[in-house]
């Protein structure tokens, strides 16, 4: 493409931008800049990049700059509506961001300039919806967020990436990366739930309520059984469908972690979900005029949580190493079937780091998730006919049988490719 070419093609993405952005504030009559204004300010940007790069100086977009700001400023105060209430601050920050965006442009950044006109762009779209989604989380939410932060920005780069320990396996970077990981999973489903709380049903409820705990989703439905709070019908298929959910949720982790793995988890885990599935609909379709969910949650990122798990993490990952190396696969399998009774996630992501280092086959690590995933579907089993009563009970332990055999089914077939 020769340089007319180019510079046609420059000019007109700045435009672009400018317009899509204009686009969103013309619709608001107290908007001072819209749709021709925009896609001006963003040429704007772009000539005056250009002229910098010309004569070999700052000063001129600084300028530019400087000028949109004070112009789009001051039409907002001289206008006795908008000024009381400091309505056009989005309106200023927006036409200068544009502006920026012409410029850089011009220096060749052009699909981050895209990128991000879209991206500002649909923020200011949803206006509403975000302010209502900031409404509804909770100052314990936002704390959340804050040490999920602490978690994954602050900890984590001070951590040594080397290995330590017996078998080479304790590596204090990557035994906190997989801490962020599961913190950042359960966040991500916490958050959803929260903003979908005043309107969720048993299908969000459900779904969320595996990503962010499939144990907590159960146990919290069985107790709203015993307190006649929740039906039957409408408690198994949030059971069923958050459980489900978690067997999703792992194959998630391992295509994260250990992409390699993620064939021969999907074998036993995929049919496992989907036999699941029929009877949560069934259900889900029974139960649809109730509304009630899961209230019982905590906090996902909460510090001694992260500790915790990351220590359960470290003791199951050298278990695994000595059993594997002493005992033989059976040893391993014995260790999965124990740890998977109270957390997947730790032996999940133990075999994937097993596999990683070289320590565990490829049949041998899937083997190992597998038995821990079906270790902790029977465990659920026993605390809903626990907490819930004979009838929940047995008819959640019907309902995870098909799952459970298709588990097995997928063990005998890991082992008979192996």
């Amino acid at each position: 493409m020769n340089d007319a070419a180019s510079l046609a093609l420059t000019f007109a993405t700045s435009a672009a931008i400018g317009l899509l952005v204009g686009l969103e504030r013309e619709r608001n009559p107290r908007a001072k800049a819209g749709l021709r204004t925009f896609a001006l300010i963003a040429v704007l940007g772009s000539a005056t990049a250009l002229l910098a790069q010309a004569t070999d100086s700052g000063w001129v977009p600084g300028a530019g700059l400087l000028a949109i700001g004070v112009a789009i400023a001051g039409a907002h105060l001289v206008d006795q509506e908008t000024r009381p209430d400091d309505f056009g601050t989005t309106t200023v920050i927006a036409a200068l961001l544009v502006f920026v965006l012409g410029a850089i442009n011009v220096f060749g950044y052009r699909l981050l300039a895209v990128a991000v006109g879209i991206g500002m762009t649909a923020l200011l779209h949803f206006k509403v919806e975000l302010e209502g989604a900031a409404q509804r989380l909770t100052p314990v939410d936002i704390r959340s967020m804050l040490q999920f932060g602490a978690l994954s920005a602050v900890i984590l780069p001070l951590l040594p990436d080397r290995a330590y320990g017996p078998y080479g396996v304790l590596n204090p970077f990557h035994i906190w990366l997989m801490v962020v990981l599961i913190s950042g999973v359960s966040l991500a489903g916490y958050v959803a739930w929260r903003l979908t709380l005043a309107r969720k049903g048993l299908l969000l409820t459900g779904l969320l309520g595996g990503v962010v705990s499939s144990t907590a989703t159960t146990l919290v439905t069985a107790r709203q059984v015993r307190a006649a709070t929740q039906s039957t019908t409408s408690a198994l298929a949030v059971i069923l469908l958050a459980n489900a959910a978690m067997l999703v949720r792992v194959l998630v982790i391992i295509a994260i972690v250990a992409p390699g793995l993620w064939w021969s988890g999907a074998c036993a885990l995929i049919p496992a979900a989907l036999l699941a599935l029929p009877i949560a609909l069934w259900r889900l379709k029974q139960g649809a005029e109730e509304i009630r969910g899961v209230d019982g949650y905590r906090n996902p990122t909460n510090l001694l949580t992260a500790l915790v798990f990351g220590a359960f993490y470290a003791a199951v990952l050298i278990l695994g190493a000595w059993l594997s190396d002493a005992v033989g696969a059976r040893g391993l399998y014995v260790l999965a079937a124990v740890s998977g009774l109270t957390d997947v996630d730790a032996i999940t992501l133990s075999s994937l780091r097993l596999f990683s280092t070289g320590a565990l086959e490829r049949p041998v690590a899937v083997a190992a998730i597998v038995i821990g995933v079906g270790a902790n579907l029977l465990l659920k089993s026993i605390i809903v006919f626990v907490v819930g009563g004979r009838r929940i009970g047995s008819e959640t332990a019907l309902a995870f049988l098909p799952s459970l055999l298709a588990l097995a089914g997928g063990l005998v077939l890991l082992r008979a490719l192996a």
